[in-house]
């Protein structure tokens, strides 16, 4: 019997060659959207994130999290009997995902030219630092790397100090991301074309893409935009404030919003006074009004003042540590934590899916990540080829047929 679907990509089948982060984040967000994933790693070593910290009970904790749901088959490209279990799984993929330098796949004989023609519905996503194209192909790239030319540190970071890494990963994150609505594009023209297609993403053109204002005003103005610290470049307040006992962050992003601020703060002189009067003259004044905005929230505590702008219907909040992220009441509510019981770390917690789609249940458990090459007799029985043990012991309940 099968399992109930997860999402619309349900029956999809993926083949995920990719690993680290921009790629496997990649095949979790289609695995979340209800495709299934065959993780395909190196022999012996498998993704190198199985050696990343955190750990518990000597498994790593970070890969569990990237690779949840999915199952794992070793194979050596390189090896004639792996490369034909890998060529009677590419006949049977509806996508396979990618991340390694441009012209490894090729080398292998693997790239999407050598398939194309064998496979015609095949969807072939690479991701990579620089793409297939243009002359930093071939360099090698990690988020580090992205985020520094693609101009991203550049405006990060106190303002009028040095720029500075963003604290999430965003190059990979965001390429993945890219990466995966990409491929959901593709199988829905593919439904009527019936043909696959290459999907090229660069982890610094999607940099590019998420500049937003500072790339625009950069083209129209010539202003090289730098570090603006939490405050929004042109938009003023949109900023963190110190209030009585610590920062709060308040955004106004319209006149409406700031005539109630200024009456929540007890200032309704700031909506006629010229130095604030218009989103033009609060930018331009923006350090001054910074200045009095903090000596009116000096007053009352975050607590309060978030209390009191939430009534009004003003955008605030507390910064919240990573301790309070996980204890917040709206994430609960929205199902963003799920549970892991994974039979050798335990029982683990991380983060659900941001995809709500009606129709299908958002639970609140998610199975484990795979050992490595734990599906081989599964897998190798569903091809009818002779079936060798699984190098590692299986996590979790029997999963139903995929190949």
């Amino acid at each position: 019997m099968s399992e109930e679907p997860r999402g619309p990509l349900a029956g999809v089948r993926i083949l995920d060659l990719s690993r680290v982060l921009a790629g496997p984040y990649c095949t979790t967000l289609l695995w979340e959207l209800g495709a299934e994933v065959l993780k395909i790693e190196q022999p012996g070593h498998g993704d190198d994130t199985r050696a990343f910290p955190p750990f518990q009970n000597g498994e790593s904790v970070y890969f569990a999290s990237i690779n949840r749901g999915k199952r794992s088959l070793a194979l050596d490209l390189k090896a004639e009997a792996d490369r034909k279990t890998f060529e009677a799984l590419l006949a049977r993929a509806d996508v396979l995902v990618e991340n390694f330098r441009p012209g490894t796949m090729g080398r292998l004989g693997y790239d999407y030219d050598s398939l194309k023609g064998k496979h015609p519905s095949l969807i072939y996503a690479a991701v990579s630092g620089f793409g297939a194209t243009g002359p930093y192909r071939d360099l090698p790239a990690y988020d580090l790397v992205v985020q520094a030319l693609g101009g991203m540190i550049s405006i990060n970071g106190p303002e009028g100090g040095p720029g500075l890494r963003l604290g999430i990963s965003l190059g990979d994150l965001a390429a993945g991301a890219f990466a995966a609505l990409a491929v959901s594009a593709a199988l829905y023209e593919r439904r009527l074309s019936g043909k696959g297609r290459f999907i090229d993403i660069a982890m610094l053109d999607v940099q590019t893409m998420l500049l937003e204002s500072a790339l625009v005003r950069q083209f129209a103005t010539g202003e090289t935009q730098g570090p603006t610290g939490s405050r929004h470049p042109v938009i003023a307040p949109f900023d963190v404030f110190k209030a009585k006992d610590g920062p709060i962050a308040i955004a106004c992003a319209n006149e409406q919003l700031f005539d109630l601020f200024c009456d929540v703060i007890l200032r309704p002189a700031f909506k006629s006074d010229p130095r604030f009067e218009g989103v033009f003259a609060r930018f331009a004044h923006q350090a001054e009004l910074k200045v009095e905005i903090e000596n009116a929230l000096a007053a009352r505590t975050v607590a309060e003042w978030v209390a009191a702008f939430r009534a009004a219907g003003v955008p605030a909040a507390p910064i919240h540590t990573m301790k309070e992220v996980i204890d917040d009441p709206q994430l609960a509510a929205r199902n963003m934590f799920v549970k892991v019981v994974d039979p050798e770390m335990g029982e683990l917690r991380m983060s659900g899916s941001a995809f709500k789609i009606s129709g299908y249940p958002d639970r609140p458990t998610r199975p484990p990540a795979p050992n490595l090459d734990e599906a081989r007799s599964d897998v190798l029985r569903e091809l009818n080829e002779p079936t060798e043990p699984s190098r590692s012991r299986q996590r979790g309940p029997a999963k139903p047929p995929l190949w």
